[in-house]
């Protein structure tokens, strides 16, 4: 896992990093003395930990994340217990009070392998979804929907053997899937990255006889997908 440290005392700072190297599961990208220089970070790179001191220059650890649309994993750091409370309220998945051992440092860490884990299993075994159709509510497995199209005041669901139609608009079934493998390519369309075949520069192919056009806002998306792909198969 990627981690951060953000921490404005060099002595924590020594700790933490200590610990992080001998715990062995961890790579420390980056540490940094106050909340502000991690925004912009963050805006860049994907962390999937980070340890956070509350009491920081500038901006306190609790404000930071709550400024934070989509945050890594969190584990507090601090020598108060006043902010516990409150920090669970912001999902954080530990509170570390200082001074704490090596041992209480690796129960931490295992809290958030331990979602980590629990979260992948949940995508695994997606529940399938119930699209009311007209009168109807049919059964649809996720993983078997390839795109879904938006046409003004009704969407299109496509499976491999069904289309249904939907009420419900392209944003509302982009909320609903996004824990699951869909990509939003244009205004009017969203695709389950999972059945696409073939990238060109203006369309994607999800099978022999259907294509979807990429929207030119959208085309960093796609490429941003594959940059992905690419990079988990070395």
């Amino acid at each position: 896992m990627k981690c951060i440290i953000i921490e404005d005392q060099p002595p924590a700072q020594r700790i933490l990093k200590k610990y992080i190297l001998d715990y062995g599961g961890l790579e420390l990208v980056r540490s940094f003395s106050n909340a502000i220089e991690a925004i912009e970070f963050l805006k860049e790179e994907e962390i999937d930990l980070m340890f956070l001191d509350i009491h920081l220059p500038k901006l306190s650890g609790i404000d930071f994340l709550k400024a934070l649309n989509n945050p890594p994993a969190v584990i507090l750091t601090t020598a108060f217990p006043d902010f516990a409370l409150e920090s669970y309220d912001l999902n954080v998945i530990d509170y570390l009070l200082k001074p704490f051992s090596f041992l209480r440092f690796i129960k931490a860490v295992s809290k958030v392998k331990e979602r980590n884990t629990s979260q992948l299993s949940t995508k695994d075994i997606a529940k399938p979804l119930y699209i009311k159709s007209g009168h109807d509510y049919h059964k649809v497995e996720v993983d078997k929907i390839l795109f879904i199209h938006s046409d003004r005041d009704y969407t299109e669901i496509h499976t491999s053997t069904d289309k249904y139609l939907s009420s419900e608009s392209l944003k509302y079934w982009e909320e609903t899937l996004k824990e699951h493998s869909f990509l939003r390519v244009h205004k009017s369309y969203l695709v389950n990255q999972d059945v696409i075949v073939k990238v060109s520069a203006s369309k994607i192919e999800i099978t022999e006889n259907v294509s979807l056009p990429i929207g030119r806002v959208y085309k960093s998306n796609v490429l941003e997908l594959i940059n992905n792909k690419n990079k988990e198969s070395i």
